[in-house]
């Protein structure tokens, strides 16, 4: 791809400025109740963060840069700089990709793509209304919303590719990336929608019942229920208007679909295997909890199935660099989102928001405190490290200001969830999607802020006056 010369030089001088911003915020005045050690790293991960959103270089560059400072700067020692790459759920990510590669070929995604599009694929808005529904569906046997990305996203890669929008001959925009902008958008509700959809949810629930509120699966779902079936009809219809696909109407996409169906006749061989591995791995995945096994562990049985039957390959492997950009750019950002938050700066942040809302009523307390919650999660890669992080500093000052402890505490938990998309590291679910190339991360930045702000608004309007109803 050749880059206009004017281009190339802008995109140095934006370099330069966001580089020149790091190092003005390195050798700041470090603030009091921080460390130099808690500064400097917050100096480098805001920095990456910057260079991605102002699209001075790609999140894998930003983030590979980022390791290498503060390694050098001996900011983090290097075992605490590549502890994300141990992480498990990074991994259960990659093997989701290798799986998702394994759906495609083996014909099963162009059949349920096929099945999804002849029911619904009338309009771009039916088939994003569809890949919602479908989440929400099976959102509650989830406990692991990263598992959950897994199963959905083979099949909107099959609706993309088999509707004419692939990331390869550069029409990514025609249907596919709003596609793929839906399901992660719908995996923010899912996963607000119901306590086992999630899993900081029950962590949270039993942090709660330290003030003496016990949340219950039907407290969670009754609160829920209003302001997500509000926003299951919402969020579709606002990311057609901020983020529309190039074809909007397709009236001809279901004869399409059937004739597609025809062609492809029977279920064959590689479309029963695949199916009874992805069946036997999703139930396996529902009942983990119980039966004390490894997601991660389900995932490699799987695939090594997969492999055995033929259906994913060593030679898959070579067009699959995607996922290895993934694993490092994500384990990267983790690790130092990790030790922000073991280094005090999370909760220095914290510390200081509740300083801020003393002495003001419950109501403006209970708005700003949300907001807040909801922003810091620029600063974090893991839904449950600012869970664990941050719940029950916010729900202790939201306590003593008298704001109703249950509400508090069931909002801090929905906006866990509700935030994921505001960053394209915000969530382990989003970075399948992102790993796509359907997306751009900043795509993800613009869109994701719009859709967190509908999400943010609608629980803070109408959740909270239902939540203050029913509770």
């Amino acid at each position: 791809m050749s880059h206009h010369p004017n281009q190339t030089m802008k995109q140095h001088y934006l370099q330069v400025f966001v580089i020149a911003i790091g190092i003005i915020i390195w050798f700041a005045p470090v603030p009091e109740g921080l460390t130099s050690q808690a500064w400097h790293l917050f100096a480098v991960f805001i920095t990456a963060i910057i260079a991605v959103i102002a699209k001075a270089m790609p999140i894998f560059t930003s983030s590979i840069l980022a390791l290498a400072v503060v390694v050098l700067t001996g900011t983090l020692t290097t075992k605490q700089a590549y502890s994300g790459f141990s992480e498990d759920f990074i991994l259960l990510i990659i093997v989701a990709f290798l799986i998702a590669r394994g759906v495609i070929k083996s014909g099963l995604g162009k059949r349920i793509a096929f099945l999804i599009i002849k029911k619904f694929g009338k309009t771009s808005l039916g088939l994003s209304y569809s890949v919602i529904a479908a989440d929400m569906f099976i959102a509650p046997a989830f406990p692991s919303n990263t598992a959950r990305s897994g199963v959905l996203f083979p099949i909107v890669n099959a609706l993309a590719t088999d509707s004419g929008s692939k990331v390869a001959d550069g029409t990514r925009k025609k249907l596919g990336a709003f596609l793929m902008m839906s399901s992660m958008a719908g995996i923010t509700l899912s996963s607000t929608m119901w306590l086992t959809a999630m899993a900081a949810n029950p962590a949270g629930a039993k942090m709660a019942e330290e003030f003496g509120v016990h949340i219950t699966y039907g407290s969670w779902a009754m609160a829920s229920s209003v302001p997500i079936i509000i926003l299951f009809f919402l969020v579709p219809w606002v990311l057609i208007k901020v983020f529309p696909p190039e074809i909007l109407e397709t009236p001809e996409a279901p004869q399409i679909a059937q004739k597609a169906l025809d062609d492809i006749g029977p279920v064959h061989r590689n479309e029963w295997i695949m199916a009874g591995t992805f069946i036997g791995m999703v139930s396996l995945w529902i009942m983990s909890g119980t039966w004390g096994l490894d997601k991660t562990a389900i995932a490699f049985l799987g695939l090594g199935i997969l492999m055995i039957a033929n259906i994913f390959t060593l030679e898959d492997l070579k067009g699959e660099g995607r996922a290895l950009g993934t694993l490092v750019w994500f384990s990267i950002l983790f690790s130092m989102s990790v030790y922000l938050n073991k280094l005090g700066f999370m909760g220095w942040i914290g510390d200081h928001i509740s300083t801020a809302v003393h002495g003001f009523s419950w109501p403006v307390v209970y708005v700003s405190l949300i907001i807040g919650y909801v922003l810091i999660h620029y600063f974090f890669v893991s839904q449950t490290a600012q869970m664990l992080a941050l719940f029950s500093v916010f729900l202790s000052v939201a306590v003593e200001a008298g704001v109703p402890a249950e509400m508090m505490a069931l909002m801090l938990l929905f906006a866990t969830n509700f935030n994921a998309i505001i960053t394209p590291q915000g969530s382990s679910s989003n970075v399948i999607y992102v790993g796509s190339g359907y997306l751009e991360a900043g795509e993800i930045y613009r869109v994701g802020g719009i859709i967190t702000l509908v999400n943010t608004i609608i629980f803070l309007t109408i959740g909270t006056a239902w939540m203050m109803f029913i509770l």
